[in-house]
C-alpha cells in the first residue's frame, strides 16, 4: 500500500466539510483536479506523496473571486492543510514540498512553482479551468456574482476593453484563454490546448446563435 493510500480517506473526509464555497469550487472540483494530478503525476514521474494531498487540499480556504483577500486564500489554504496534515500523523516531510504546491496552485497569487509536484497541482487546477468544464464553471461564477452572460453590442470583446466584472464571456479573454501557455508540463499543455480549442468553437457556436 502507498502512503497516501492509508490517507487519503481522512483528506477526503476533511476537504468534504470544508468545501462551502462557490458551485465553482465544489467536491466535484476537487475530485476532477485529483484525478487530473495523480495522471500527470504518473507521466512526469513525481511524488505522489506531496501531490495527492496538495491537489486535495488545495482549496480548503478559498475566497469568492470578488473578495479583497482572494489573492491571499492559498497561503491561508496551506496553513490549514499542514494543520490538518499534522493532526493525522501525515509524514512531516512532505510539509514543506506540500506547502509549496499549495501556495502556487493559484492565479491570483502569482507565485512561480518550483518544484516538478507544485508544477502538476497547478496544472491540474487550471486544466479544470478549460474545456466543457472550464465553460460551465465559469458561467457558475458569473451567476452567482450576478454577471451578464456578454454585452449586447459587442458580446467578443473586439471593439472595447475586456470587463469580467460584468460580463462572463469576457472572462474567456482576460484569463481563460491565456491559461494554456501557463502550464508546466508537457502532458498538460497539450490537454489545455484541445480545451481551449472547444471553448474557441463554443464562442463560435454562441456568436452564431446571438
Amino acid at each position: 500500500m502507498q502512503l497516501t493510500e492509508q490517507f487519503e480517506n481522512k483528506i477526503q473526509l476533511f476537504v468534504k466539510e470544508q468545501m462551502t464555497q462557490d458551485q465553482a469550487h465544489d467536491m466535484s472540483h476537487l475530485l476532477r483536479v485529483v484525478k487530473t494530478a495523480k495522471q500527470l503525476c504518473e507521466d512526469e514521474k513525481a511524488c505522489n506523496e506531496v501531490v495527492i494531498p496538495a491537489a486535495y487540499l488545495h482549496d480548503c480556504v478559498s475566497f469568492p473571486k470578488n473578495h479583497p483577500d482572494r489573492a491571499q486564500s492559498s497561503t491561508l489554504a496551506a496553513k490549514k492543510a499542514i494543520e490538518f496534515l499534522t493532526s493525522i500523523d501525515y509524514p512531516s516531510e512532505f510539509y514543506e514540498q506540500i506547502s509549496h504546491a499549495i501556495i502556487t496552485h493559484s492565479y491570483s497569487a502569482n507565485i512561480k512553482p518550483e518544484t516538478v509536484e507544485a508544477k502538476i497541482v497547478q496544472d491540474a487546477d487550471r486544466l479544470d479551468a478549460l474545456g466543457a468544464i472550464g465553460i460551465a464553471r465559469c458561467l457558475q461564477v458569473g451567476c452567482s456574482l450576478g454577471l451578464a452572460l456578454y454585452n449586447d453590442e459587442d458580446p467578443f470583446c473586439e471593439h472595447r476593453e475586456m470587463d469580467d466584472r460584468a460580463y462572463s464571456i469576457d472572462h474567456f479573454y482576460n484569463k481563460l484563454f491565456k491559461l494554456a501557455d501557463t502550464m508546466n508540463t508537457d502532458s498538460a499543455t497539450i490537454e489545455a490546448q484541445r480545451r481551449t480549442e472547444f471553448m474557441r468553437e463554443y464562442l463560435r457556436q454562441l456568436g452564431a446563435e446571438v
